[in-house]
């Protein structure tokens, strides 16, 4: 009981002990606020050749600061700071003196306050900025943009930078008011490289016009008359910012300037690759699709995407977004054949559940003056752990393609390998076979047998019986329009690089909506032609694909504009090819994948009766080399025991013969006897103590 009691006092007190701690712990921590920094005004509208001011404010958030280093970038096409006297700042020492570049568009501002400060509203620093260019000028704080505590330990307690956003423009007109047909909009960009102006005189009693157009935003012109004409057109304008410059005379004076300015942009945006995770042949079926490109004067505007189902099996109803309308089989033309949309996206682009079979990814990216490059990608959604890829080889797990021709030379060293393998085993396990059928003695064992019956002649019946224990070893054994004259249609994608077995389609532009688009085809081997009409959408977009698969050869392909009766002249002519893939029989049709997946069944087969063939000799030959060694073994054994006896009964004579010689003179004859037998008995020993012979060795070097 009295262990309960301090085990419970014990942990009130650790319990409070605890709360002490945890409290002191979070009253010593520093308060660390929230800073920020302003740009003041955050926006507003200058106009080109004016100066405006932008000042740094700091807010500290009752939080003690005793440095801070702004680092601003602005766009030093359309904005130039101002060098401005000593004012009132926050700042009382710099660190390092304060760093612009209008070359680069930076200024960088490091400095301190010794003993620190605490306010809300304090005034950094003010730049001063002229105007150069129309547009839209972002100044912003990078991300070396630091605030530091006045804490000893430099903590920077920035957490806001609020950035300032301004609106450029030209001068309001004090001149002739002008306007353009091809550029209305002086803040946005135009793909049209002729500039037709139009003006209206500013006062009445105009007498002539003085204009130029240069590169210059607040350009005078010189008092030169260029006469009393109210418009002019100016041709081949090359890209990027024009401000056309008029002036007015009247009663002998000039008036005021009017600036106006032309953006061209007549270039699309740059090339780009258009990649799809995990690849372009896959068996996702929501592949990723990723792109980026660039554009160097008006900018990217946005990206739109078209699939296009180029196999049967890959063209279905309603699947996700507006991809994909009706069937192919649906309504005979136009956009009722089943045309896919371009959509609006963002890369990364996430495709809907696509079916298994080949499309085609289309991208198209657009510049703010409506220029677009447009990029093609094939995908192929597969299912198999292995798939044909037509004229490329076979893919494994949509990573690796094996080409085809490294594949054929493969399986035919294979073929060859395991041929000439099985071909040596048969011949093997026949010899075998033949030895043991036929009882015939390896060579080395033949020599020993000769010389034992050579001994025989000489000693009697001895190996007689050795004989016929040998040969008994070896006994057998069982076994669209708004003008009067029509212009082609522009083509801008047709799938050229297609096989007989994917769907040939082509689309583009018309100049106006609503026009009918004739699209023909003739093939170059036969000189058949067919042609099918489409009707061009509102914004001039048309497509058409093709019902069937188009026979292998070679193609023209050209198209032609019509509206009611009139048809414009043809377009230019495109050649394509199709591969021809697939073998065709009447109706019937093989693909090459069928092909070449037979193609492979067969050599599949082909290897493994091979595999089997070779499995089967080596087993029984091996099973019949073992039997014919221990033969040979229990023969060679008879062979030893056989010399050994003869060893033996040459000894004996040897020793009657040492007998007669102690006991008397032995004669010449019997002297000569005696040397033959001591050589018959060296040779006879050799093979006595001869080792066990090696068969396996032998039979390896024959």
């Amino acid at each position: 009981m009295k262990n309960r009691r301090h085990k419970t006092t014990f942990g009130l007190w650790g319990t409070a002990l605890l709360l002490a701690g945890g409290l002191l712990f979070f009253i010593a921590i520093p308060k660390v606020q929230a800073a920020t920094l302003t740009l003041a005004p955050p926006r507003g509208s200058f106009t080109v050749g004016s100066t405006f001011d932008v000042t740094i404010y700091l807010d500290t958030q009752k939080q003690s600061i005793n440095a801070l280093r702004t680092y601003l970038t602005f766009p030093p096409d359309k904005l130039q700071l101002v060098p401005r006297g000593a004012e009132k700042s926050i700042i009382t020492v710099y660190s390092s003196p304060p760093r612009y570049d209008n070359t680069n568009g930076i200024a960088d501002l490091q400095g301190g306050i010794p003993g620190g400060i605490n306010l809300n509203n304090g005034q950094v620093i003010t730049f001063t900025f002229r105007v150069k260019a129309v547009g839209t000028a972002l100044i912003q704080f990078l991300d070396e943009t630091k605030v530091l505590a006045n804490d000893g330990l430099g903590t920077n307690v920035l957490s806001q930078a609020h950035n300032g956003i301004y609106d450029l423009a030209l001068p309001p007109p004090a001149g002739p008011v002008v306007v353009s047909e091809t550029h209305p909009d002086q803040a946005k960009w135009h793909p049209n490289t002729t500039a037709w102006l139009k003006w209206a005189p500013d006062d009445a009693g105009v007498e002539a016009y003085s204009y130029i157009l240069n590169d210059t935003p607040t350009d005078i012109p010189d008092d030169i008359s260029e006469g009393a004409r109210t418009d002019i057109a100016y041709r081949n304008l090359g890209d990027g910012v024009r401000y056309f410059h008029i002036k007015s005379l009247r009663r002998g004076s000039w008036g005021g300037v009017t600036h106006f300015a032309l953006n061209i942009d007549s270039s699309p945006p740059a090339e780009f690759p258009i990649e799809i995770v995990p690849g372009p042949r896959t068996t996702r079926k929501q592949p990723v699709i990723q792109f980026a490109s660039t554009d160097t004067l008006s900018g990217l505007d946005h990206y739109e995407l078209k699939l296009i189902p180029l196999t049967p099996e890959a063209i279905s109803i309603g699947q996700g977004p507006p991809l994909f309308l009706v069937p192919l089989t649906a309504a005979a033309s136009g956009v009722d054949r089943g045309q896919p949309l371009f959509i609006e996206v963002d890369s990364p682009y996430v495709a809907p559940e696509l079916t298994y079979g080949s499309y085609d990814v289309i991208v198209r990216a657009y510049d703010r003056a409506g220029n677009f490059q447009e990029q093609v990608q094939r995908l192929k959604i597969v299912s198999a752990l292995f798939r044909n890829i037509s004229g490329q080889g076979l893919e494994f797990r949509s990573r690796l393609i094996i080409p085809w021709i490294w594949i054929w030379i493969f399986a035919g060293l294979l073929l060859l390998a395991l041929s000439y393998l099985a071909w040596r085993l048969e011949r093997w396990h026949r010899r075998v076979h033949e030895q043991r059928a036929s009882r015939q003695l390896p060579a080395h064992l033949t020599e020993q047998l000769d010389e034992l019956k050579k001994f025989r002649e000489k000693y009697g019946k001895i190996a007689v019986l050795l004989l016929a224990v040998t040969l008994a070893a070896f006994a057998p054994v069982g076994a669209r329009a708004d003008t009067v004259e029509l212009t082609p249609p522009y083509i801008s994608i047709v799938s050229k690089d297609i096989s007989n077995e994917e769907i040939f389609y082509v689309g583009g532009k018309t100049d106006s909506s609503n026009v009918g688009v004739v699209i023909y085809l003739q093939n170059l081997q036969t000189g058949e032609t067919i042609s099918q009409t489409v009707t061009s959408e509102k914004n001039g977009d048309w497509f058409y694909r093709h019902d069937t698969f188009l026979p292998g050869g070679r193609y023209l392909l050209w198209t032609q504009s019509k509206l009611g009766g009139q048809v414009s002249p043809p377009s230019p002519q495109v050649q394509l090819d199709v591969k021809p893939t697939a073998i065709q029989f009447g109706a019937s049709r093989i693909s090459s994948e069928f092909l070449y997946l037979f193609a492979v069944i067969v050599l599949l087969l082909v290897i493994s009766a091979l595999t089997a063939y070779i499995l089967f000799h080596v087993y029984h030959g091996r099973k019949k080399h073992k039997l014919f060694l221990k033969e040979v073994q229990e023969a060679e054994e008879s062979l030893r025991r056989g010399f050994a006896v003869l060893r033996r009964d040459i000894e004996a004579e040897l020793e009657v013969i040492k007998k007669v010689k102690l006991s008397e003179k032995i004669s010449a004859e019997e002297r000569e006897k005696e040397e033959q037998l001591l050589k018959d008995l060296e040779q006879v020993e050799k093979y006595v103590e001869k080792e066990i012979w090696d068969i396996e060795k032998v039979e390896q070097a024959r």
